[in-house]
């Protein structure tokens, strides 16, 4: 695959500040919603959520099969090669709109994880926040052999169910609140704080570099907008349009591994 020349020439030595979408992922086995073979899929609201006991259950029921895949799944290429730039002095900062942990168990430090981590478990209630492997455990006591039903891997972690009226959702241990993922439901605000620390980052960039996400849902897009708005350069890598695609300064219709892990960010 052959790279335009002008890319060099428009990142240079510059120091990036990195977005990176669901697209850095596939290749760590983690389907996307919105590449050009996803099919549609119709994500847990978090409106549904908090309304119904029977969304809550058909939620956790879904996740609770998907969790060991959704955690075994291992860094890639590209998150390796992020990790290289950091340490190479390359990067302002990385945010992402992923809830893997992927990029931090390659080794990449102060990661934003604009959406959450879905390793976390927060408490609707008391807001006390606990680890996903404790919950896990939980569940799996409470649902003996549920974790071998076998379904359709989601983008979110959850494996495509039929009935899961069967499933027995645990409460919170401290006040027997209703326990979430620590993720950004759609339909849910992104936490102020990371909005202010992200658009901090796009303040100090020298250049914006996109990698792997459509970005369909403002959060992500705000970003870019506001780098546009400072007139640095921004690259957008994605496989499908995206919405940045008319403020960018140059877009890669490509694969993020097999270009920029290998050959654009490294040259």
């Amino acid at each position: 695959m052959s790279i335009p020349s002008d890319l060099h020439d428009v990142l240079g030595d510059r120091r990036l500040l990195v977005l990176t979408g669901a697209g850095v992922s596939t290749d760590s086995g983690i389907p996307d919603y919105r590449g050009p073979t996803s099919p549609v899929r119709t994500p847990m609201t978090y409106q549904e959520f908090v309304r119904t006991a029977e969304g809550r259950q058909r939620y956790w029921a879904r996740s609770h099969v998907g969790w060991a895949r959704m955690w075994t799944a291992e860094p890639n290429a590209t998150h390796e090669m992020l990790v290289a730039m950091q340490d190479a002095g390359r990067l302002t900062g990385l945010i992402t709109q992923n809830v893997d942990g992927l990029h931090e168990r390659a080794g990449h430090r102060d990661v934003i994880d604009l959406h959450g981590r879905i390793d976390r478990v927060v408490c609707l209630a008391c807001r006390e926040v606990t680890t996903r492997a404790d919950l896990h455990e939980r569940l799996a006591a409470l649902n003996p052999g549920y974790e071998s039903r076998v379904g359709e891997i989601a983008p979110d972690g959850d494996v495509v169910l039929g009935d899961t009226g069967d499933f027995v959702v645990a409460p919170c241990l401290t006040c027997g609140g209703d326990l979430k993922p620590d993720v950004v439901f759609f339909g849910e605000n992104v936490p102020k704080d990371r909005v202010e620390r992200s658009y901090a980052l796009v303040a100090e960039a020298e250049a914006l570099v996109v990698l792997g996400s459509s970005l369909h849902v403002m959060s992500g897009l705000r970003f870019v907008k506001a780098a546009h708005q400072r007139g640095i350069p921004i690259v957008i890598v994605n496989r499908g349009t995206t919405r940045g695609d008319p403020l960018a300064s140059i877009k890669l219709e490509a694969g993020v591994a097999e270009t920029l892990a290998r050959a654009v960010l490294a040259g």
